[in-house]
């Protein structure tokens, strides 16, 4: 007996030694140190070769430590910190694969890609930074946004905040500038700041956001919900602020300018040609994704009608109109935007 439960006491000290050397190899990753986050997890897989975080963390590692071993293939700073962002959507990719034959717990998973996101962006940092130290770069939207982002994968909000304000300030009604800042704003806990601009950006043009990128609770947990209807790649996209007003989460709204109303009429117009001619048989490249446009568009027009009540009667006789014509197109969403 004694013999026993010494044998169990040597496992739940070599199982802690093994979680030890895990969470060491994640604070290597975040510190920049992939040499050392190796060797630790290299360590934990000899006290345990089947744990399946110390598996998952190495693939994961490796995955990324082969793609940064081709940086030496570019010589310019915007090509090397382009490389490395532009490989998330394969490592997103890569890791749905993985996420059928190998996946610890959840916790497990967000402390793995934590600690390798802080490792990626921070390397890509360093290259943007370089070309931004200077100051003659300072003007470019696109290197303050890549900056940016970088800075929000390596943890540092208040930074990435500050360039995208730079950058939105050089190239306004961006949706890919203003949807990182509504992110980041929700990081901070700026909600109310968050989803003014998450629905600005979703309005301007839904493809242009990265929803992959996007970290902040408040707009994780709308894509889950939305992604549970079925919608996937870019109809997802397009559904998103739809869902959001439905379901309350893009609360909070603002009054348009009378040259915003004249685009936003102009545009309805336009959708509902488009819509109409995709009923009689005339089928557009972008078929799926004109729907939930229009109907983000109806969304964007009662909220008008809504804070310009100059005339009641008339007001309400316009949204009634409106809401009519979202029942006929998608009664499901009528139904439930009623509630």
């Amino acid at each position: 007996m004694g013999a026993y439960v010494n044998l169990i006491d040597s496992i739940h000290t070599m199982n802690g030694k093994a979680e030890e050397y895990i969470q060491n190899a994640y604070e290597s990753l975040k510190a920049g140190d992939e040499e050392t986050a190796l060797s630790f997890l290299y360590q934990a897989l000899g006290i345990d070769y089947e744990h399946q975080e110390v598996l998952y963390a190495l693939k994961c590692l490796n995955w990324w430590l082969e793609k940064i071993y081709h940086l030496d293939d570019f010589s310019d700073p915007y090509e090397q910190g382009g490389y490395i962002l532009s490989q998330w959507e394969s490592y997103y990719e890569f890791l749905d694969r993985i996420g059928d034959t190998l996946l610890p717990s959840k916790e497990a998973c967000d402390s793995c890609q934590y600690a390798i996101k802080r490792f990626v962006f921070s390397r890509a940092l360093h290259f943007y930074l370089t070309l931004l130290r200077d100051g003659l770069n300072r003007q470019d939207p696109e290197l303050l946004l890549h900056t940016a982002r970088c800075y929000k994968g390596a943890g540092d909000w208040e930074e990435a905040l500050e360039y995208l304000e730079q950058a939105g300030r050089l190239k306004r009604e961006n949706s890919a500038i203003l949807s990182e800042m509504a992110d980041v704003n929700a990081l901070l806990g700026e909600t109310r700041a968050a989803k003014v601009l998450f629905r600005e950006a979703f309005y301007i043009d839904p493809q242009g956001v990265d929803l992959r990128g996007l970290e902040s609770e408040l707009i994780r947990r709308l894509l889950e919900k939305v992604q549970e209807q079925g919608y996937t790649g870019e109809e997802l996209a397009e559904w998103v602020p739809v869902w959001g007003c439905v379901w309350g989460i893009f609360s909070v709204k603002r009054e348009l300018k009378p040259v915003e109303l004249g685009r936003l009429k102009q545009s309805i117009l336009s959708l509902e040609n488009e819509y109409r001619g995709q009923s009689t048989g005339s089928k557009s490249a972008h078929g799926v994704l004109v729907k939930p446009r229009l109907i983000n568009r109806y969304f964007w027009l009662i909220d008008h009608y809504e804070h310009n009540r100059d005339s009641l009667e008339s007001a309400l006789g316009l949204i009634e109109e409106t809401m009519l014509k979202i029942k006929f197109i998608d009664p499901v969403v009528h139904e439930q935007y009623k509630m």
